[in-house]
């Protein structure tokens, strides 16, 4: 198996580790912008050498993984260069835009869409861990237009990894995924905004935050270059949901400035059922 990726942060690195597991005579070839990213590739043998795009003869899979208007950038590249066998994949958060993009190239039938719902708030090779596509939910984006081999050998790679599988138009993908993650990493990142704000003036506030501040801000810590691109290519949808999620913080905001207790217990009350929606999901999952 001859394996290309595109990207050595945590979900190419963590790529070429399952793909390590599964097929332990592959070569694991890595392409990245940074030559510090190559050499902690090297470094951690995620890949064996590096490649260019323009050359991927005897490639079995390509695996994009950069940011979402990278990708824009350089799959059709990818696409013009393949074998006919090559699979090619990207792991972007967003759907539509890359689908959009490639509908007219003429090796459509290489590529499969999918989004792996899985990851941390780490980034880079050293970020890359073992099992991260394992077992997880994977959304895939436009299969009938994936040619039948390429998808098999994706399919086999899935179940492998006993992922489960969720078939979504893209246009459908980008608008719930910005509610169930987009919106979740834009309240993280602007908690942290206020509270790093309010810190200049307040020296012990980040004394007096507990383990609920620390969880609530862990998406903070994602990568700005990786979450900008996600922002502004699914504006659409995001803003929708930015400003359902404005209204509600007003909602709560009117009801503690009326001191309306048992309105605000009822509302929590009713926000509560979240443990049961996600504890059915979890459930599901195993």
């Amino acid at each position: 198996m001859k394996i290309g990726i595109i990207g050595l942060g945590l979900m190419g690195g963590s790529f070429s580790i399952e793909m390590r597991r599964l097929f332990p005579n592959s070569l694991i070839l890595g392409n990245d912008i940074s030559q510090i990213n190559i050499k902690s590739a090297k470094r951690l043998e995620l890949i064996d050498d590096v490649f260019e795009v323009n050359n991927l003869s005897g490639f079995d899979i390509v695996l994009i993984s950069v940011p979402v208007d990278i990708s824009l950038k350089i799959v059709n590249r990818v696409l013009d260069h393949v074998a006919e066998h090559t699979l090619v994949l990207d792991v972007g958060s967003t759907k539509l835009p890359i689908c959009n993009e490639v509908q007219n190239h003429p090796n459509r039938q290489n590529f499969l869409a999918m989004h792996p719902i899985s990851g941390t708030e780490n980034s880079g090779p050293d970020a890359s861990v073992k099992g991260l596509y394992t077992g997880i939910t994977n959304i895939v984006c436009e299969k009938e237009k994936t040619g039948l081999k390429q998808y098999q050998l994706a399919l086999s790679i899935f179940q492998k990894l006993e992922m489960k599988i969720i078939y979504m138009n893209p246009k459908v993908h980008d608008q719930h995924i910005s509610y169930v993650s987009h919106l979740s990493h834009i309240t993280s990142f602007i908690l942290a905004k206020t509270v790093i704000e309010k810190e200049i003036d307040e020296k012990n506030i980040f004394d007096l935050a507990g383990s609920g501040f620390e969880s609530t801000v862990r998406l903070a810590k994602s990568s700005p270059e990786m979450w900008s691109p996600i922002f502004i290519q699914n504006k659409n949808y995001i803003v929708e949901a930015l400003s359902e999620y404005i209204d509600n913080l007003e909602v709560l905001k009117q009801m503690i400035l009326k001191n309306e207790n048992e309105v605000i217990i009822n509302d929590l009350n009713n926000i509560n059922r979240i443990k049961e929606i996600l504890s059915g999901i979890n459930n599901k999952r195993k």
